[in-house]
């Protein structure tokens, strides 16, 4: 009898730390995010009151299938922005979202040997949705986005950026 307590005792741990590692309750619960995008309540000289598209790209879904598009806006007092819109993908335990330096971050590896900046947890899976990018990011070098499970180590799904064209050009 005594045995049969401890190994319930056991198993319940194991239990309980496999739950904590793998959250697979997060597979059937969906976080939809509608942030809008940042505009200037006051006209700068340079770019009025709108934010300029400097880079934009479609997600390709990768470990898991993600949809929607990756923008890079420069907002009119020089801030720079990640928005994704129309986004969706898996949820799971501790997503990030990345700054690839790559142009194409199509697999583990790429994101992993490229380098990347993480500009923070995925705040939801679905949806429209804004990431501060730094000050000091070279937009030349981090050329793709990835959806990153950090626990994991695996891809969700990645955009590669190109540049946008100018408005009227």
């Amino acid at each position: 009898m005594q045995r049969r307590v401890i190994y319930l005792v056991i198993g319940l741990a194991v239990l309980s730390v496999a739950w904590y590692l793998f959250r697979p309750e997060l597979l059937f619960i969906n976080k939809t995010v509608d942030e809008k995008l940042p505009v200037a309540t006051v006209p700068t000289s340079a770019t009025g009151t709108e934010a300029v598209a400097l880079s934009s790209g479609s997600f390709q879904g990768l470990a898991h299938e993600t949809k929607g598009t990756a923008t890079i806006h420069r907002l009119p007092d020089g801030k720079r922005i990640l928005r994704l819109t129309e986004f969706e993908t898996s949820n799971g335990p501790d997503v990030r979202v990345y700054l690839v330096a790559a142009p194409d971050a199509k697999d583990n590896e790429i994101v992993k040997r490229g380098g990347f900046i993480d500009l923070g947890a995925m705040k939801g899976n679905r949806g429209n949705q804004n990431y501060d990018v730094p000050a000091d990011a070279d937009l030349n070098k981090y050329l793709s986005v990835s959806i990153w499970c950090r626990r994991f180590g695996v891809n969700f799904g990645a955009a590669s950026l190109a540049p946008q064209q100018p408005k009227g050009g």
